[in-house]
């Protein structure tokens, strides 16, 4: 049966892949896409039917648009699914300790001095966003190590939210007393895939995948850290060590998602919890189906911010939290309901 349902997700996926790159303001049948795809990877003759713009929209914009909201999807979720079980709290993600709260201030500095760093050059903004982010996470969990001992997850969590709060406060500010830049820091924040090349996939996916294959190695870890911590610690786990270590692993998937294309909230709450549903609550299988799930829905987040108000563009995030929202109501309740 599980089987089964990996290969429907895997599937439905491949299917929300394609109509990510097939749909917009100038719909592109399935076969040119195939054709396009075939022609620059693989050097095949491109059909003489197919239109030059066809091959430019396919190859130059939303193919390595849909590449990154898939990966950025993937990455949001996976974060949230080693968040959720780490702290034990379904509500919880990076988030929540803070991680788009500095990167957003990191970048909201970027934007408004116009700093640039020689090397690194237009990658200036999300580097420093990344490094923001984990910034503030660690100095939030060092905090909480600092009150208590144990690292207890409420003291992280309470900590993290207090953090967020503060520098998002100074954000606040930042953005306040910049003007002329109000509409670029207030897209940024809101999240968008608008613009994003080839260069941003390049660098952003070997980040996303070395820090998917990591985690998931610590899934036996997590899988016994579910039963209590106290248990996990007389089976061997050092528990203290393996909460820096996989909140810090998280932190820098969600740094790194968010420093390239703004703060998109709710995809590492919602996959989770509809994986853990449906495949069960193995990190094992639950990992690698998140990034699926995250992955595809962000796709279709995307899909819907770039062609219902077409040409104009929507950003992602209102859409995921439109949809987000109401599902955060939802678990919290139904966990209230349970106690």
């Amino acid at each position: 049966m599980r089987n089964i349902k990996l290969t429907a997700s895997i599937i439905i996926c491949l299917l929300i892949f394609i109509l990510g790159i097939a749909l917009g303001s100038i719909n592109v049948p399935f076969n040119e896409i195939i054709n396009i795809i075939s022609h620059k990877m693989f050097n095949t003759e491109l059909l003489p039917t197919i239109l030059p713009n066809h091959v430019s929209i396919v190859w130059n914009l939303r193919l390595p648009r849909t590449i990154l909201a898939f990966i950025v999807g993937g990455a949001l979720a996976v974060s949230g699914t080693v968040m959720q079980s780490v702290l034990k709290n379904p509500l919880a993600s990076s988030y929540t300790l803070g991680v788009s709260s500095g990167a957003s201030l990191g970048a909201a500095l970027v934007i408004v001095t116009g700093f640039r760093i020689p090397i690194l050059g237009l990658f200036t903004l999300p580097s420093i966003g990344l490094l923001c982010g984990l910034f503030t996470v660690f100095i939030a969990v060092k905090f909480a190590a600092k009150m208590d001992k144990n690292l207890e997850n409420n003291t992280i969590i309470l900590v993290g939210m207090v953090f967020s709060l503060f520098v998002n406060a100074l954000l606040t500010l930042v953005t306040a007393l910049s003007d002329e830049h109000l509409q670029q820091l207030t897209y940024w924040q809101m999240g968008s895939f608008s613009l994003k090349d080839w260069s941003n996939v390049f660098v952003l996916f070997p980040i996303v995948l070395i820090g998917t294959i990591i985690l998931r190695s610590y899934s036996r870890e997590m899988d016994i850290m579910t039963f209590g911590e106290e248990q996990a610690f007389t089976m061997g786990v050092d528990v203290y060590k393996l909460k820096w270590l996989l909140l810090g692993l998280s932190a820098g998937l969600t740094g790194s998602a968010v420093s390239f294309v703004g703060v998109i909230g709710f995809i590492d709450l919602i996959a989770p919890h509809v994986v853990r549903k449906i495949f069960g609550s193995s990190h094992r299988i639950v990992i690698p189906m998140s990034m699926i799930f995250g992955g595809s829905f962000m796709i279709i987040c995307d899909l819907i911010a770039r062609t219902v108000v077409s040409p104009s563009e929507l950003p992602v995030g209102a859409i995921t939290a439109l949809v987000g929202a109401p599902f955060f109501a939802y678990v919290y309740f139904s966990k209230r309901k349970e106690l």
